[in-house]
């Protein structure tokens, strides 16, 4: 069994069973004793669109560190075709919004999900983590 681990700086954490709270370096969750090795970064949509657009320099260093991973994925509580229409306040274009992701996940070799809902992340979120330690531990 493994423990997830939540970064103490995550304002909305998702609730596992066995978890534990505690600062990561980088990401929003990962699990006890691969906190370098494994990451998972949650994002609303509209805390994507602003990551994406005036939180990019700082988002860019994120995914930096994350590429030093071996696994490192970002989970975003949208459906694709949902992240399509931009939140109220975003004057970004959404194309270009998928544009950055899509070449972000290439250059630093992160993973991009798209959960349609909070729930929806969260489980992908746990399967990401489980499937990762199952693949270590076996």
């Amino acid at each position: 069994m493994f423990k997830v681990i939540t970064d103490s700086r995550e304002k909305h954490p998702y609730k596992f069973k066995n978890s534990i709270t505690k600062k990561l370096e980088t990401g929003d969750y990962s699990i006890e004793g691969y906190e370098y090795l494994v990451c998972v970064e949650r994002k609303t949509k509209a805390d994507a669109y602003g990551t994406i657009g005036n939180g990019r320099a700082r988002f860019i260093k994120e995914l930096q560190r994350m590429s030093e991973f071996e696994y490192s994925a970002i989970v975003i509580e949208s459906s694709l075709s949902s992240f399509l229409e931009p939140p109220p306040f975003s004057k970004m274009n959404p194309k270009s919004c998928i544009m950055s992701l899509i070449s972000w996940s290439i250059k630093y070799g992160v993973f991009i999900y798209f959960a349609d809902n909070r729930e929806m992340g969260r489980k992908l979120t746990k399967s990401i983590l489980e499937k990762y330690f199952m693949a270590k531990n076996n």
